[in-house]
Protein backbone atom coordinates (compact mmCIF):
# COMPACT_ATOMS: atom_id res chain seq x y z
CA UNK A 1 0.00 0.00 0.00
CA UNK A 2 1.36 3.42 -0.92
CA UNK A 3 1.86 6.22 1.57
CA UNK A 4 -0.84 8.22 -0.20
CA UNK A 5 -3.34 5.36 0.01
CA UNK A 6 -2.61 4.85 3.70
CA UNK A 7 -3.14 8.55 4.37
CA UNK A 8 -6.43 8.49 2.47
CA UNK A 9 -7.61 5.42 4.37
CA UNK A 10 -6.83 7.06 7.71
CA UNK A 11 -8.65 10.23 6.65
CA UNK A 12 -11.86 8.38 5.85
CA UNK A 13 -11.58 6.09 8.85
CA UNK A 14 -11.34 9.11 11.15
CA UNK A 15 -14.60 10.31 9.69
CA UNK A 16 -16.13 6.88 10.35
CA UNK A 17 -14.86 6.96 13.95
CA UNK A 18 -16.41 10.38 14.43
CA UNK A 19 -19.74 9.01 13.23
CA UNK A 20 -19.46 6.01 15.55
CA UNK A 21 -18.91 8.32 18.53
CA UNK A 22 -22.33 9.86 17.92
CA UNK A 23 -24.05 6.69 19.03
CA UNK A 24 -22.16 6.05 22.27
CA UNK A 25 -24.61 5.47 25.10
CA UNK A 26 -27.55 5.06 22.74
CA UNK A 27 -27.07 1.75 20.92
CA UNK A 28 -26.59 -0.90 23.63
CA UNK A 29 -26.47 -3.85 23.64
CA UNK A 30 -25.02 -3.31 20.16
CA UNK A 31 -21.74 -1.49 19.57
CA UNK A 32 -21.81 1.98 18.06
CA UNK A 33 -20.30 1.64 14.59
CA UNK A 34 -19.53 4.20 11.89
CA UNK A 35 -19.48 3.60 8.13
CA UNK A 36 -18.35 5.86 5.28
CA UNK A 37 -18.73 4.93 1.59
CA UNK A 38 -16.19 6.62 -0.67
CA UNK A 39 -16.08 6.59 -4.48
CA UNK A 40 -13.72 8.54 -6.71
CA UNK A 41 -12.45 10.49 -3.70
CA UNK A 42 -15.87 11.65 -2.53
CA UNK A 43 -18.27 10.48 0.18
CA UNK A 44 -21.38 8.92 -1.35
CA UNK A 45 -22.89 7.57 1.87
CA UNK A 46 -22.32 7.67 5.58
CA UNK A 47 -24.06 6.21 8.58
CA UNK A 48 -23.80 5.20 12.21
CA UNK A 49 -25.65 2.73 14.42
CA UNK A 50 -29.06 4.16 15.21
CA UNK A 51 -30.70 4.33 18.67
CA UNK A 52 -31.41 0.91 20.11
CA UNK A 53 -28.86 -0.68 17.77
CA UNK A 54 -30.92 -0.72 14.56
CA UNK A 55 -30.42 -0.08 11.75
CA UNK A 56 -26.71 -0.80 11.60
CA UNK A 57 -24.20 1.73 10.31
CA UNK A 58 -23.65 -0.06 7.00
CA UNK A 59 -27.39 -0.24 6.27
CA UNK A 60 -27.73 3.44 7.06
CA UNK A 61 -24.85 4.40 4.76
CA UNK A 62 -25.97 2.14 1.89
CA UNK A 63 -29.48 3.59 1.97
CA UNK A 64 -27.98 7.05 1.58
CA UNK A 65 -25.64 6.02 -1.24
CA UNK A 66 -28.08 4.02 -3.36
CA UNK A 67 -26.57 2.96 -6.70
CA UNK A 68 -23.49 5.10 -6.02
CA UNK A 69 -22.30 2.39 -3.60
CA UNK A 70 -21.37 0.12 -6.56
CA UNK A 71 -17.58 0.12 -6.88
CA UNK A 72 -17.13 2.19 -3.68
CA UNK A 73 -14.86 1.57 -0.70
CA UNK A 74 -16.59 1.01 2.64
CA UNK A 75 -14.76 2.30 5.71
CA UNK A 76 -16.19 0.64 8.83
CA UNK A 77 -15.02 0.90 12.43
CA UNK A 78 -15.93 -2.74 13.18
CA UNK A 79 -16.18 -5.89 11.08
CA UNK A 80 -19.55 -6.10 9.30
CA UNK A 81 -21.83 -8.65 10.96
CA UNK A 82 -22.29 -12.02 9.25
CA UNK A 83 -25.22 -13.50 11.19
CA UNK A 84 -28.96 -13.18 10.90
CA UNK A 85 -30.57 -11.39 13.82
CA UNK A 86 -33.38 -8.89 13.70
CA UNK A 87 -31.83 -7.70 10.42
CA UNK A 88 -29.91 -9.49 7.62
CA UNK A 89 -26.10 -9.56 7.80
CA UNK A 90 -24.36 -6.29 6.93
CA UNK A 91 -21.71 -8.27 5.05
CA UNK A 92 -24.47 -9.50 2.71
CA UNK A 93 -25.78 -5.96 2.28
CA UNK A 94 -22.33 -4.69 1.27
CA UNK A 95 -21.92 -7.56 -1.19
CA UNK A 96 -25.33 -6.96 -2.75
CA UNK A 97 -24.55 -3.25 -3.06
CA UNK A 98 -21.46 -4.08 -5.12
CA UNK A 99 -18.72 -2.40 -3.10
CA UNK A 100 -15.19 -3.04 -4.36
CA UNK A 101 -13.22 -2.74 -1.13
CA UNK A 102 -13.80 -2.81 2.63
CA UNK A 103 -11.43 -1.12 5.09
CA UNK A 104 -12.17 -2.10 8.69
CA UNK A 105 -10.55 -0.90 11.90
CA UNK A 106 -11.28 -3.97 14.04
CA UNK A 107 -12.35 -7.58 13.84
CA UNK A 108 -15.58 -8.26 15.74
CA UNK A 109 -14.83 -10.58 18.72
CA UNK A 110 -18.46 -11.70 18.93
CA UNK A 111 -18.36 -15.49 18.29
CA UNK A 112 -21.24 -15.09 15.82
CA UNK A 113 -18.93 -12.95 13.66
CA UNK A 114 -15.23 -13.27 14.60
CA UNK A 115 -13.81 -12.96 11.10
CA UNK A 116 -16.72 -14.54 9.26
CA UNK A 117 -17.86 -11.17 7.93
CA UNK A 118 -14.46 -10.63 6.34
CA UNK A 119 -14.53 -14.15 4.90
CA UNK A 120 -17.90 -13.51 3.27
CA UNK A 121 -16.61 -10.32 1.68
CA UNK A 122 -13.41 -11.90 0.39
CA UNK A 123 -15.27 -14.87 -1.05
CA UNK A 124 -17.43 -12.38 -2.95
CA UNK A 125 -14.28 -10.91 -4.54
CA UNK A 126 -14.15 -7.79 -2.34
CA UNK A 127 -10.75 -6.57 -1.17
CA UNK A 128 -10.59 -6.44 2.62
CA UNK A 129 -8.00 -4.53 4.67
CA UNK A 130 -8.11 -4.69 8.47
CA UNK A 131 -6.38 -2.60 11.15
CA UNK A 132 -6.64 0.99 9.93
CA UNK A 133 -6.65 3.16 13.11
CA UNK A 134 -7.26 0.01 15.13
CA UNK A 135 -6.06 1.51 18.43
CA UNK A 136 -8.42 4.47 18.13
CA UNK A 137 -11.28 2.15 17.26
CA UNK A 138 -10.49 -0.14 20.20
CA UNK A 139 -10.67 2.83 22.57
CA UNK A 140 -14.04 3.82 21.14
CA UNK A 141 -15.33 0.24 21.31
CA UNK A 142 -13.81 -0.60 24.69
CA UNK A 143 -17.19 -1.25 26.31
CA UNK A 144 -18.25 -3.68 23.59
CA UNK A 145 -14.85 -5.41 23.58
CA UNK A 146 -14.86 -5.91 27.37
CA UNK A 147 -18.46 -7.09 27.25
CA UNK A 148 -17.48 -9.81 24.79
CA UNK A 149 -14.07 -10.73 26.24
CA UNK A 150 -14.64 -10.39 30.01
CA UNK A 151 -18.41 -10.45 30.38
CA UNK A 152 -18.56 -7.03 32.01
CA UNK A 153 -19.08 -3.43 30.88
CA UNK A 154 -16.38 -0.81 30.62
CA UNK A 155 -16.32 1.08 33.93
CA UNK A 156 -15.72 4.84 33.94
CA UNK A 157 -15.31 6.37 37.39
CA UNK A 158 -16.15 10.07 37.66
CA UNK A 159 -14.81 12.06 40.60
CA UNK A 160 -15.61 15.73 41.29
CA UNK A 161 -13.36 16.83 44.13
CA UNK A 162 -11.42 19.61 45.76
CA UNK A 163 -7.66 19.87 45.27
CA UNK A 164 -7.22 17.58 48.26
CA UNK A 165 -9.51 14.90 46.88
CA UNK A 166 -12.64 15.63 48.93
CA UNK A 167 -16.18 15.23 47.61
CA UNK A 168 -17.88 16.96 50.57
CA UNK A 169 -17.13 18.77 53.80
CA UNK A 170 -17.29 17.07 57.20
CA UNK A 171 -20.96 18.17 57.38
CA UNK A 172 -21.55 16.46 53.99
CA UNK A 173 -22.12 19.71 52.11
CA UNK A 174 -21.07 19.18 48.49
CA UNK A 175 -22.93 21.73 46.33
CA UNK A 176 -21.16 22.84 44.41
CA UNK A 177 -17.49 21.89 44.47
CA UNK A 178 -16.96 22.11 40.71
CA UNK A 179 -18.15 24.89 38.41
CA UNK A 180 -21.04 24.91 35.89
CA UNK A 181 -18.78 24.06 32.93
CA UNK A 182 -17.48 20.98 34.73
CA UNK A 183 -21.03 19.92 35.53
CA UNK A 184 -21.99 20.29 31.87
CA UNK A 185 -19.06 18.08 30.87
CA UNK A 186 -20.17 15.54 33.47
CA UNK A 187 -23.60 15.45 31.82
CA UNK A 188 -21.90 14.81 28.49
CA UNK A 189 -20.20 11.81 30.10
CA UNK A 190 -23.64 10.57 31.14
CA UNK A 191 -24.82 10.88 27.55
CA UNK A 192 -21.98 8.67 26.32
CA UNK A 193 -22.68 5.78 28.70
CA UNK A 194 -25.41 3.15 28.79
CA UNK A 195 -25.93 3.28 32.55
CA UNK A 196 -25.10 5.52 35.52
CA UNK A 197 -24.33 3.98 38.93
CA UNK A 198 -24.19 5.44 42.44
CA UNK A 199 -23.95 3.90 45.89
CA UNK A 200 -26.79 3.98 48.39
CA UNK A 201 -25.12 6.64 50.58
CA UNK A 202 -24.88 9.01 47.62
CA UNK A 203 -28.48 8.31 46.65
CA UNK A 204 -29.69 8.95 50.19
CA UNK A 205 -27.61 12.07 50.75
CA UNK A 206 -28.02 13.81 47.37
CA UNK A 207 -31.40 12.47 46.15
CA UNK A 208 -30.13 12.77 42.55
CA UNK A 209 -32.02 12.53 39.26
CA UNK A 210 -29.13 10.84 37.40
CA UNK A 211 -30.47 12.03 34.06
CA UNK A 212 -28.67 13.80 31.23
CA UNK A 213 -29.72 17.44 31.07
CA UNK A 214 -27.93 19.28 28.28
CA UNK A 215 -29.76 21.81 26.09
CA UNK A 216 -30.10 20.64 22.50
CA UNK A 217 -28.91 17.10 23.19
CA UNK A 218 -31.40 14.39 22.16
CA UNK A 219 -32.77 12.23 24.97
CA UNK A 220 -30.28 9.60 26.06
CA UNK A 221 -32.22 7.12 28.22
CA UNK A 222 -29.35 5.87 30.39
CA UNK A 223 -30.25 3.18 32.92
CA UNK A 224 -29.93 4.41 36.52
CA UNK A 225 -28.31 1.86 38.84
CA UNK A 226 -28.08 2.06 42.63
CA UNK A 227 -25.87 -0.27 44.69
CA UNK A 228 -28.09 -0.78 47.72
CA UNK A 229 -27.53 -4.07 49.51
CA UNK A 230 -29.99 -3.34 52.31
CA UNK A 231 -32.63 -1.53 50.22
CA UNK A 232 -32.20 1.65 52.25
CA UNK A 233 -33.26 3.95 49.40
CA UNK A 234 -36.41 5.89 50.17
CA UNK A 235 -39.52 4.95 48.23
CA UNK A 236 -40.22 8.67 47.89
CA UNK A 237 -36.80 9.49 46.39
CA UNK A 238 -36.55 11.07 42.95
CA UNK A 239 -35.03 7.88 41.56
CA UNK A 240 -37.93 5.71 42.67
CA UNK A 241 -40.63 8.29 41.94
CA UNK A 242 -39.49 8.56 38.31
CA UNK A 243 -38.66 4.88 37.75
CA UNK A 244 -41.49 4.37 35.28
CA UNK A 245 -40.21 7.26 33.13
CA UNK A 246 -36.47 6.53 33.50
CA UNK A 247 -35.44 2.87 33.91
CA UNK A 248 -34.05 2.32 37.40
CA UNK A 249 -32.29 -0.80 38.68
CA UNK A 250 -31.21 -1.57 42.24
CA UNK A 251 -28.37 -4.02 42.83
CA UNK A 252 -29.10 -5.57 46.19
CA UNK A 253 -28.27 -8.66 48.26
CA UNK A 254 -29.93 -11.98 47.58
CA UNK A 255 -31.33 -11.94 51.12
CA UNK A 256 -32.82 -8.45 50.83
CA UNK A 257 -36.08 -7.81 52.70
CA UNK A 258 -38.86 -9.35 50.54
CA UNK A 259 -41.41 -6.75 51.67
CA UNK A 260 -39.13 -3.89 50.64
CA UNK A 261 -38.31 -5.73 47.42
CA UNK A 262 -41.98 -5.99 46.54
CA UNK A 263 -42.54 -2.32 47.32
CA UNK A 264 -39.72 -1.24 44.96
CA UNK A 265 -40.99 -3.56 42.22
CA UNK A 266 -44.42 -2.02 42.61
CA UNK A 267 -42.88 1.37 41.87
CA UNK A 268 -41.37 0.15 38.62
CA UNK A 269 -37.85 -0.47 39.94
CA UNK A 270 -36.06 -3.61 38.75
CA UNK A 271 -34.08 -5.47 41.42
CA UNK A 272 -30.87 -7.35 40.64
CA UNK A 273 -30.18 -9.75 43.56
CA UNK A 274 -26.46 -10.45 43.92
CA UNK A 275 -24.62 -12.65 46.41
CA UNK A 276 -22.81 -10.67 49.09
CA UNK A 277 -19.03 -10.50 49.14
CA UNK A 278 -16.76 -10.74 52.19
CA UNK A 279 -17.54 -7.12 53.07
CA UNK A 280 -21.27 -7.77 53.27
CA UNK A 281 -22.07 -5.71 50.18
CA UNK A 282 -23.24 -7.19 46.86
CA UNK A 283 -20.16 -8.60 45.13
CA UNK A 284 -19.06 -5.86 42.74
CA UNK A 285 -17.68 -8.14 40.05
CA UNK A 286 -20.87 -10.20 39.98
CA UNK A 287 -22.86 -6.98 39.87
CA UNK A 288 -20.99 -5.88 36.75
CA UNK A 289 -21.56 -9.30 35.18
CA UNK A 290 -25.28 -8.98 35.90
CA UNK A 291 -25.37 -5.58 34.19
CA UNK A 292 -23.52 -7.01 31.19
CA UNK A 293 -26.04 -9.85 31.08
CA UNK A 294 -28.71 -7.22 30.51
CA UNK A 295 -26.77 -5.65 27.67
CA UNK A 296 -24.93 -2.81 29.42
CA UNK A 297 -21.55 -2.15 27.76
CA UNK A 298 -20.58 1.28 29.17
CA UNK A 299 -21.09 2.11 32.87
CA UNK A 300 -20.44 5.51 34.45
CA UNK A 301 -19.93 5.40 38.23
CA UNK A 302 -20.51 8.72 39.99
CA UNK A 303 -19.92 7.84 43.64
CA UNK A 304 -19.61 7.63 46.48
CA UNK A 305 -16.31 6.91 48.12
CA UNK A 306 -17.05 3.35 49.25
CA UNK A 307 -18.29 2.26 45.84
CA UNK A 308 -15.28 3.90 44.17
CA UNK A 309 -12.95 2.12 46.59
CA UNK A 310 -14.51 -1.28 45.91
CA UNK A 311 -14.04 -0.84 42.16
CA UNK A 312 -10.46 0.44 42.44
CA UNK A 313 -9.53 -2.30 44.91
CA UNK A 314 -10.82 -4.93 42.47
CA UNK A 315 -8.98 -3.23 39.56
CA UNK A 316 -12.25 -2.79 37.67
CA UNK A 317 -11.97 0.88 36.74
CA UNK A 318 -11.05 1.25 33.08
CA UNK A 319 -11.22 5.06 32.82
CA UNK A 320 -11.02 7.65 35.59
CA UNK A 321 -12.45 11.11 34.89
CA UNK A 322 -11.27 13.41 37.69
CA UNK A 323 -12.79 16.89 37.88
CA UNK A 324 -10.76 18.98 40.34
CA UNK A 325 -11.81 22.40 41.62
CA UNK A 326 -9.18 24.89 42.88
CA UNK A 327 -10.39 24.77 46.50
CA UNK A 328 -9.19 23.00 49.64
CA UNK A 329 -11.60 21.34 52.09
CA UNK A 330 -9.25 19.61 54.49
CA UNK A 331 -8.69 16.18 55.93
CA UNK A 332 -12.01 16.05 57.78
CA UNK A 333 -13.89 16.15 54.48
CA UNK A 334 -15.23 13.04 52.75
CA UNK A 335 -12.69 11.43 50.39
CA UNK A 336 -13.54 10.74 46.76
CA UNK A 337 -12.16 7.21 47.21
CA UNK A 338 -12.45 5.59 50.63
CA UNK A 339 -9.66 3.51 52.12
CA UNK A 340 -9.12 0.10 50.57
CA UNK A 341 -6.16 -1.41 52.40
CA UNK A 342 -3.00 -0.24 50.62
CA UNK A 343 -0.07 -0.86 53.01
CA UNK A 344 2.87 0.31 50.91
CA UNK A 345 3.38 2.76 48.08
CA UNK A 346 4.62 -0.13 45.94
CA UNK A 347 1.15 -1.73 46.19
CA UNK A 348 -0.65 1.38 44.94
CA UNK A 349 -2.15 1.32 41.46
CA UNK A 350 -0.38 3.64 39.05
CA UNK A 351 -2.60 5.22 36.41
CA UNK A 352 -1.81 6.48 32.92
CA UNK A 353 -2.86 10.06 32.23
CA UNK A 354 -4.40 10.17 28.75
CA UNK A 355 -6.03 13.59 28.74
CA UNK A 356 -6.19 16.96 30.48
CA UNK A 357 -8.56 19.91 30.00
CA UNK A 358 -8.96 23.30 31.69
CA UNK A 359 -12.66 23.93 32.35
CA UNK A 360 -12.89 27.59 33.30
CA UNK A 361 -10.45 27.07 36.18
CA UNK A 362 -11.40 23.51 37.08
CA UNK A 363 -9.15 20.74 35.82
CA UNK A 364 -10.43 17.58 34.15
CA UNK A 365 -7.86 14.81 33.95
CA UNK A 366 -8.60 11.48 32.30
CA UNK A 367 -6.67 8.36 33.28
CA UNK A 368 -6.58 4.86 31.82
CA UNK A 369 -6.46 1.78 34.02
CA UNK A 370 -3.06 0.50 35.10
CA UNK A 371 -1.32 -1.86 32.71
Amino acid sequence: MTKEQRAADERWMRLALGLAARGLGNTWPNPSVGCVLVKDGAVVGRGWTQPGGRPHAETHALAQAGEAARGATAYVTLEPCSHHGRTPPCADALIQAGIARCVAALEDPDPRVNGQGFTMLREAGIQVDVGCLGDEAAELQLGFLLHRSQGRPMVSLKLATSLDGRIATHSRDSKWITNPLSRQRAHLLRARHDAIMVGSNTALQDDPDLTCRLPGLPLRPAIRVIMDGRLRLSLTSKLVASARQHPTWIVTREDADPVRSEAFAGCGVELLPIAAGADGFPDIRRALEALAGRGITRLLVEGGGQLAASLVRADLVDRLHWFRAPIAIGGDGLPGIAGFGVDTVAEALRWRRVGSDNLDGDLLETFARPL
